[in-house]
């Protein structure tokens, strides 16, 4: 995602704020009681369009840095690297995957946050983002490395029937491929202004902040599960 012409996101539906604040100390406490392997640094690639690569912020207000200032904050030696390029599409970061984790080969994790540039700003037909974040999906399990999925959401504005095969995707690919999956990747931040930039599509850093504190949960669990390592290929 970057700066484009497309209307702000609207605000989430309800349920999909409720069912986060259902899940989401479910998610802690299960994160909470899988310790994380202690030993050598766990490298994160967090491989996203802007949202990833913190367009219009400072470095240190990026989601990379303020998610490994959390990690560490926790007692996790974690380094997150920084793969977001402003403006991807899922065909663009399929097209890139293999050379960019071709130098992370010893990665503990992938998070993959696409899609935005694809629905929401482009209007994108559906199948043909799912058949790019599946096949992404599999080489990145196929690499052993864990896997979250960070899903996103279509605006209304693009009609309910765009709107739903949009949605769908993300919950029916981590079923797929059994990964972590974070619903929502923008959850408590879209259509808030006071966490976004001017544009009122770019979280600010106030706004990567609550993201972080959000996801954490979920990248500890990825991190701790052993078995959440390889997936349906």
């Amino acid at each position: 995602m970057h700066a484009g012409s497309f209307a702000p996101p609207v605000r989430p539906k309800r349920g999909i704020g409720r069912s986060l604040g259902l899940v989401l100390p479910c998610v802690l406490a299960a994160a909470l009681a899988l310790p994380v392997r202690a030993g050598a640094e766990s490298v994160v690639v967090a491989f996203g369009d802007s949202l990833v690569a913190g367009w219009g912020l400072p470095a240190e207000a990026s989601f990379p840095r303020q998610l490994e200032a959390a990690l560490r904050a926790r007692g996790v030696a974690a380094r997150v690297v920084d793969a977001g390029v402003s403006g991807e599409t899922t065909a663009g970061g399929l097209a890139r995957l293999d050379w960019t984790f071709d130098g992370y080969a010893g990665a503990a994790l992938a998070i993959l946050e696409l899609g935005a540039n694809d629905g929401p700003l482009r209007g994108l037909d559906p199948q043909q983002t799912e058949a790019n974040l599946d096949a992404m999906l599999t080489a990145l399990q196929r690499r052993g490395m864990a896997v979250l999925l960070a899903g996103m959401r279509a605006p209304p504005n693009l009609g309910p029937d765009y709107v739903a095969a949009f949605d769908a995707i993300y919950p029916r690919l981590a079923a797929r491929h059994g990964v972590v999956f974070y619903p929502f990747f923008l959850d408590g931040v879209a259509a808030v202004p006071r966490l976004n930039q001017a544009d009122g599509i770019h979280p600010n850093a106030a706004g990567v902040a609550v993201i972080v504190e959000r996801i954490v949960p979920f990248v500890l669990l990825a991190l701790a599960a052993p078995g959440r390592r390889r997936g349906a290929s």
